[in-house]
């Protein structure tokens, strides 16, 4: 699940999903990403300028899902990518957020690997510190929806479950940085 809701107040009202990396939109790389780690279906959150982001990026094999209270925070996207997940029989979902472009393939497979039940609780770890993906398995859901509120996502159903985190090292494959600032805009190629 692709988190791409947010509407990049701190660069300016410029929206992560439509930022431009390899000539193409953020987005699109993300979802590469996840693709290419291992993961299908694909399932999308969208949220500021949704509309611009399905005219101008390659959405094609993913669920997208708009979450019209994308302004209340990362949490109620968590929630509605979660809720797009119901029903669908999937024993996981592996998040990443759409503006963390240095984050490849192979941390994706390597947190993908870490599931073994529908109770299972990984993420990529860099240099000892937790960051994404993460790897939510189902049976954890609810209880992470009703933790994810405001900007926070998941952090405080993390914080509490920390010792069931199963940490993928991930550094030698991956930069876990974001894309949040202007200076952090010539990160994108």
């Amino acid at each position: 699940m692709l988190l791409a809701a947010g509407g990049g107040r701190r660069l300016g009202g410029r929206p992560k999903a439509l930022l431009e990396h390899r000539g193409r939109p953020l987005v699109e790389h993300a979802l590469r990403m996840l693709r290419n780690g291992g993961c299908d279906p694909l399932h999308v959150v969208l949220g500021a300028a949704a509309e611009e982001v399905r005219a101008r990026a390659d959405l094609s094999g993913c669920v997208v899902t708009v979450n019209a209270q994308w302004p209340e925070g990362m949490g109620s996207s968590l929630r509605a990518g979660l809720g797009s997940l119901a029903g669908t029989g999937a024993d996981a979902a592996i998040v990443l957020l759409v503006d963390q472009p240095g984050i490849g393939a192979q941390a994706v497979a390597r947190v993908r690997a870490a599931y073994l039940s529908r109770t299972s609780l990984a993420a990529a770890s860099y240099d000892g510190e937790r960051g994404h993906p993460v790897l939510f398995g189902a049976d954890r859901w609810t209880d992470v929806a009703a933790d994810a509120v405001g900007d926070q996502g998941a952090r405080a159903y993390l914080r509490t479950h920390r010792d069931a985190i199963t940490l993928v090292e991930c550094s030698d494959v991956a930069e876990a940085y974001d894309i949040d600032t202007a200076e952090d805009l010539t990160r994108l190629e």
